[in-house]
């Protein structure tokens, strides 16, 4: 999965698996997570968003499962 640089407080980058649906964002804590089920229009308006903390906390956290990936 290629990840994508994005300017935030909230998050470093993000990337999209077309194959599993599958979101996965770096938080600039350190902390790496993948949200299952999430459709790529998702993960185009998270790019998109001119606030990507607000777009995830408003579409994508407490909205779809997710695993850790690594701290």
């Amino acid at each position: 999965m290629q990840l994508t640089t994005v300017e935030s407080s909230m998050i470093h980058a993000v990337g999209y698996d077309d194959d599993a649906s599958e979101l996965e964002v770096v938080f600039n804590s350190g902390g790496v997570y993948r949200y299952q089920d999430v459709d790529k229009e998702t993960y185009e308006e998270l790019l998109e968003a001119d606030s990507k903390g607000r777009f995830m906390r408003a579409h994508v956290i407490d909205v779809y499962p997710y695993y850790k990936v690594s701290s």
